[in-house]
């Protein structure tokens, strides 16, 4: 089993930042993909952001030039530095991994953190 940790949400004025990182531990031996989604009140969820396990971005075109993400593989964590906010961005972010161990393969998913944008 892997568990996921979330932080960094909160309440930011549109034009601010915030950063949300995501800690996984837990029966892993190698960590693929790793994500960010996120859920608008009435909405699906989308995919943000997301990384290989080399290291290759891809964005959501809402987000891109905005939003960057990273990943530490040492650490299996994977951080969403967001930019530039609008009350858009205002969401539920879900971080999302798939890890691999002896026995196979699985998706996660965190808790999920709010992100406000509002002046």
């Amino acid at each position: 089993q892997v568990q996921l940790v979330e932080s960094g949400g909160g309440l930011v004025q549109p034009g601010g930042s915030l950063r949300l990182s995501c800690a996984a531990s837990g029966n892993i031996l190698r960590m693929g993909d790793m994500a960010w989604y996120r859920q608008a009140p009435g909405e699906e969820r989308e995919l943000v952001a997301a990384i290989s396990s080399g290291g290759s971005p891809r964005y959501a075109d809402s987000v891109k030039g905005r939003f960057t993400i990273s990943r530490d593989n040492a650490k299996n964590t994977v951080v969403l530095q967001m930019s530039s906010l609008t009350p858009e961005d205002t969401a539920v972010y879900y971080c999302y991994v798939h890890a691999y161990n002896y026995i196979g393969d699985s998706g996660y998913w965190g808790q999920g953190t709010q992100v406000t944008v509002s002046s």
